[in-house]
């Protein structure tokens, strides 16, 4: 999608005043993800790297900038869930049928995500918060359920 846009906006000059995408320090993460003392879901570091990087972004106090500073850290968190997701299913496949009822749960746990986070975006429709909001919302849920996922391990 990125490649896409970049490509557009070579052809288009008005696409000069677009902002690049935000970027996050990755290790913020990963150390928030590691550093979580197991069963707690919902520390205080989940948003410090999207605080980081609006800090740093010069766009980073407009709701765009903060929406994508936030995005940009959902993704990372996304790709935690993912890896550790598909460690605690390598895991559960020693055992019959844990693993794809880890799938269906999984499956059922994104279709709850997007809805709620729909819900909190729609619920905020006259204010431009709700992109900030709803985008919080994506990486509040997907950074406790990276975690959730974490402590599944070893099951």
């Amino acid at each position: 999608m990125r490649i896409l846009f970049t490509a557009f906006c070579l052809l288009f000059a008005f696409c000069a005043k677009a902002q690049a995408p935000a970027v996050v320090n990755r290790a913020t993460v990963e150390a928030c993800f590691s550093s979580t003392p197991a069963g707690q879901f919902s520390p205080a570091c989940i948003g410090a790297a999207s605080q980081q990087c609006q800090q740093a972004t010069p766009d980073g106090s407009t709701t765009i900038g903060a929406a994508s500073c936030i995005q940009a850290e959902s993704e990372v968190w996304d790709g935690i869930l993912n890896r550790t997701y598909k460690a605690v299913r390598k895991g559960f496949s020693q055992q019959q049928g844990l693993a794809e009822q880890l799938l269906t749960a999984q499956r059922a746990w994104i279709a709850f995500r997007d809805a709620e986070c729909q819900l909190v975006y729609a619920m905020w429709i006259d204010g431009s918060i709700r992109v900030i909001l709803a985008s919080d919302c994506v990486l509040q849920m997907t950074a406790r359920r990276a975690l959730e996922l974490r402590d599944m391990q070893g099951m």
